[in-house]
């Protein structure tokens, strides 16, 4: 019996109802220069025809790095990222949702990065694309490093840029909790430790907007970060107000 090998980069991607993109998304990951990877797509109790546009992708290209896991019911983002998380066989851990899109040296160029500033956690910088995937030209810029206190203030770490380094930080500290912006809440909880995250400024994600109700619905979004100040991280009134006009401000300035 051949022994497995494991890739060096496992990619997670929570997939509900995602027929409409999820070809192209696939598509971006087989065109990276770095080839050693492997796919998760956590099928998340999906209403439309993304199983049969994913089976039938995989049929077409013989893709075997690509892996379908189907949960038995629909349970949201942050369950279906953590089931990814537990299948995973990489080092480096990385998360891309079903309707972004990563440029062809995302991998290559973050994996150099990491492995030059020896970073457990780190992310990129990325441009808002339009439905059809087409850049519009807002590029967000991200810093050398974020700490905790600042990332409290920032919220410039995007999903699909992250990479984790599992040598460095173990799957159970990884565990996404089950709240609104549960991504957000994970980074802080990395970052509480005293852990950096290292920021490569390198447009290397495109941010498709169209369809992102949360993220395009402010009052939910006003609501979401407010709620992870209050609960996820026990803040007082005081406090929550303090770091949310800096996250205001900050997130503001991202989109205009």
């Amino acid at each position: 019996m051949s022994e497995t090998i494991s890739p060096a980069v496992s990619i997670i991607t929570p997939v509900y109802n995602a027929e409409k993109f999820i070809e192209e998304t696939m598509d971006s990951v087989r065109a990276q220069t770095f080839q050693d990877w492997e796919m998760l797509l956590v099928e998340d109790g999906c209403r439309d025809n993304t199983v049969p546009v994913i089976r039938a992708y995989l049929e077409r290209t013989a893709e075997k790095r690509i892996r379908l896991i189907q949960m038995e019911q629909n349970v949201g983002a942050a369950m279906a990222r953590n089931e990814g998380v537990r299948e995973a066989r990489g080092r480096y851990l990385t998360y891309l949702d079903s309707d972004d899109l990563w440029v062809p040296e995302k991998l290559a160029r973050q994996l150099s990065f990491m492995e030059e500033t020896k970073a457990a956690f780190s992310f990129t910088g990325y441009e808002f694309a339009d439905e059809n995937g087409k850049g519009l030209g807002k590029i967000v810029r991200v810093p050398q490093t974020i700490s905790y206190k600042e990332a409290l203030k920032n919220t410039t770490i995007f999903t699909s840029t992250v990479m984790f380094d599992l040598e460095q930080i173990p799957k159970s500290e990884l565990e996404m909790p089950q709240i609104k912006s549960e991504d957000t809440a994970l980074w802080w909880r990395v970052l509480r430790g005293g852990r950096l995250a290292y920021g490569l400024d390198e447009n290397l994600v495109k941010y498709r907007r169209a369809g992102k109700s949360l993220s395009s619905n402010k009052l939910e979004a006003i609501r979401r970060i407010w709620n992870l100040y209050r609960k996820a991280e026990g803040m007082s009134i005081a406090s929550s107000a303090y770091h949310f006009c800096f996250w205001a401000v900050k997130a503001v300035r991202r989109r205009i």
